[in-house]
């Protein structure tokens, strides 16, 4: 586009936005925020394709002015990591909810995959959780104790690698990103039909409510992140895939930027759902209550965090602007 044209068809948006900065013209909250989206996307947009331009210079002072009157109360934080997870990245991920949807539904649809396939054929669970799993696991239901395997390992070791591997895991769903956001659906489906398939690998032995009530102590921490983490992974792929008005260079930069912040996330909830695992979920005599109680605690503060709190974030950022 030309510059004249550009400058044309988005003049009367830059006049707003600077009459309203200048204190002349009172507007919505939404409004607002939505002009300061907008003036900064075209002030990129400029610095590619009109460098060194009076549109660019005018765009920059007028981001310039903006940041100063968002930010001029606001005191430098003295703690950068607090100041991460308590506002940094939940501002940042009000912006990834789509993602974060599309990490879920996929999931979801092939936990039920996972679950019809062992309905439907007699060795899919065999072909999914191993021979040797599936053995040992009757073996304890021969013995009365069917979550045996929580057990085998100590509680240090158990935590250490379990967290581990989940970090792993994670890693790989967002780096695997990088193919377009395929390799991270990928991630999702591969762990949607394990659990699928193990859950019904139970069911079928009339141990549902054992298995579900031991194993969510710490998977409901543990399979939520890993969403997040196929969420980070599609944020990569979609840096690449939607540049926006960006430059595709530029653009995947920020997805790799955004995608390690989501996924940066996760660990401190691999460590607790390590520790769940490690430390709580082998003792099988809990009563049913406070296993419930663990769950559904361990799930509010995933939606709490990952939706409830961005959203209220973004909602008071646009009353702060204002």
């Amino acid at each position: 586009m030309r510059e004249a044209a550009f400058v044309k068809q988005n003049k009367d948006k830059w006049l707003r936005f600077e009459s309203v900065l200048s204190n002349k013209t009172i507007i919505d909250p939404d409004e607002l925020s939505d002009l300061y989206i907008e003036t900064t996307d075209h002030l990129s947009y400029a610095k590619t394709f009109y460098k060194n331009s009076n549109t660019e210079r005018y765009l920059n002072q007028l981001a310039s002015q903006a940041h100063q009157k968002i930010y001029k109360t606001k005191k430098e934080p003295k703690n950068r990591f607090i100041s991460f997870f308590k506002t940094e990245f939940p501002t940042l991920f009000y912006q990834h909810q789509r993602e974060l949807l599309i990490s879920f539904l996929v999931f979801t649809l092939f936990v039920i995959v996972g679950a019809y396939s062992a309905a439907s054929e007699g060795d899919f669970v065999r072909s999914i959780l191993g021979d040797g799993y599936v053995n040992m696991t009757l073996d304890n239901i021969e013995k009365n104790d069917p979550m045996a395997v929580y057990k085998k390992m100590g509680e240090f070791n158990m935590f250490l690698g379990i967290t581990l591997n989940n970090i792993k895991v994670a890693l790989y769903a967002f780096v695997y990103g990088i193919l377009l956001g395929v390799g991270s659906l990928y991630i999702i489906l591969q762990n949607g039909i394990m659990l699928g398939s193990f859950q019904y690998f139970f069911y079928e032995q009339g141990l549902l409510w054992e298995s579900a009530r031991t194993i969510w102590i710490h998977g409901t921490i543990e399979i939520s992140v890993i969403i997040v983490a196929g969420c980070a992974g599609l944020v990569l792929g979609n840096g690449i895939l939607f540049p926006g008005t960006y430059t595709r260079l530029e653009s995947f930069k920020r997805g790799i930027n955004s995608g390690l912040k989501i996924l940066i996330s996760t660990i401190p909830f691999f460590v607790i759902a390590g520790f769940l695992e490690g430390f709580v979920t082998r003792h099988t005599e809990m009563l049913d209550w406070l296993a419930v109680f663990i769950i559904t605690s361990s799930l509010a503060l995933i939606i709490f965090y990952y939706v409830i709190y961005p959203i209220q974030l973004h909602k008071k950022t646009k009353i702060d602007i204002h």
